[in-house]
């Protein structure tokens, strides 16, 4: 094993994991350099939460008042029928905040620019937007990487934190095939303006006959909202990365559907941050090659299901900065220590809500009424401590303290 005073580390991916843990190196005095395929930071996105050791890691690391400056007034979920009739509400507080609302919920983009601000103000790193890797070759001693513009750089570690259809993981542990399990759907989030007769502060949602789900979230900005739409349905090739074909498949599923559903469908075409993907989970043997490892959902994705995406992707870049500036000349074992550390924290947090998709997009007017019955009990006073053991499952986690490698704040 080579031994190295400082090691350079290359972060494929400028979301939330790869930022975080860019950020938590800069702090250690390990100056990384950033790809990001995106030409700029990309805005918008889902609301995500922090909650149990995801807050804490954001308290550590002197998130909160980024965090606290954009997050969203969101006080809880409603369901509503195709009239747009009211027919449950459960407040935030209903849970203590562990529910589907949380005390804090913040969107992606908002949340991946107080990380870069955060980046600037420490006196950032190498950041190329635009660029990505094509090829990686690693021995013993370090890791060969030709970017797609031609360039090709020598490091000594290489973290792939480039999502769930990571190009990282394919060059270096084999196709996402091997790894990835198809849990029955597709999601879509976009903005949207806000209409006048929704309820301010309150995410509301509307179940369709047909096994599709549509729901707006409050914005920072109030005149705006961010739409949620989850479609249950097998396996398409033909969605990956077609817009046209994800777009129409949205528009046949909400088409009829009541509520706001036609107003959803018309908005979608302008949004200027239409995402959609498949709901898979990552299950890997190990995150680790040599040194090469993957970060949040490239090696460890739970699907947005689990709720627990950001969680995984904060937890898991501050446990992995942490073992590496702590065995910052052996990156081997910082790399195997991350993974030791951070296991048992995935185990349960990539665990699915009972019943899954199956559960959250009834297919049947029968299913619908049945499934607002069952959250009416979960929500119950009886059976409240039941559903809180269940939302606290992984606050057992104890955060390693990286202190004495200087990490943190």
């Amino acid at each position: 094993m080579s031994v190295i005073s400082q090691p350079r580390v290359l972060v494929a991916g400028g979301g939330i994991g790869g930022n975080a843990v860019a950020l938590q190196l800069l702090r250690a005095g390990i100056r990384a350099t950033v790809v990001e395929r995106a030409a700029t930071p990309r805005p918008g996105g889902q609301a995500v939460d922090l909650r149990g050791p995801s807050r804490e890691v954001a308290e550590r690391m002197g998130m909160m008042p980024g965090i606290r400056e954009c997050q969203l007034d969101e006080r809880g979920m409603r369901f509503v029928d195709a009239d747009g009739r009211e027919t449950f509400r459960m407040a935030a507080d209903l849970l203590e905040g562990k529910g589907a609302v949380a005390e804090i919920e913040i969107t992606r983009g908002d949340l991946n620019q107080v990380l870069l601000d955060l980046l600037v103000a420490e006196g950032g790193v190498d950041y190329r937007y635009g660029e990505w890797i094509t090829e990686i070759e690693q021995d013993g001693a370090g890791v060969d990487v030709t970017f797609a513009s031609g360039a090709a750089e020598r490091f000594d570690v290489v973290i792939g934190a480039d999502g769930l259809h990571s190009a990282t993981r394919q060059m270096v542990f084999g196709p996402e095939e091997q790894f990835a399990t198809y849990l029955g759907g597709y999601m879509s989030f976009f903005t949207l303006p806000r209409p006048n007769d929704l309820e301010p502060h309150w995410f509301t949602m509307h179940s369709l006959v047909g096994a599709t789900g549509v729901g707006l979230r409050p914005d920072a900005d109030p005149v705006t909202c961010k739409a949620i739409i989850m479609v249950r349905c097998p396996a398409n090739p033909r969605l990956r990365r077609d817009i046209t074909t994800q777009q129409q498949l949205i528009r046949d599923r909400l088409a009829g559907g009541g509520w706001e559903s036609a107003r959803v469908a018309a908005a979608m075409a302008d949004a200027p941050d239409f995402y959609f993907d498949e709901l898979s989970r990552i299950e890997m043997p190990t995150w680790v090659a040599g040194r090469v490892a993957l970060l949040g959902d490239a090696g460890y994705c739970g699907s947005p299901l689990t709720g627990q995406g950001t969680a995984m992707a904060l937890v898991g870049a501050y446990v992995l900065a942490g073992e590496i500036a702590t065995h910052a000349g052996a990156p081997e074992q910082a790399l195997t220590r991350y993974e030791e550390v951070l296991r048992p924290f995935v185990k349960t947090a990539q665990e699915l809500p009972p019943g899954g998709l199956n559960v959250m997009t009834p297919k049947t007017r029968l299913g619908i009424r049945a499934g607002q019955t069952v959250s009416k009990l979960m929500a119950s006073k009886p059976m409240r401590p039941v559903m809180l053991k269940m939302l606290a499952k992984t606050e057992s986690y104890v955060l390693p303290d990286y202190s004495a490698s200087t990490i943190g704040r």
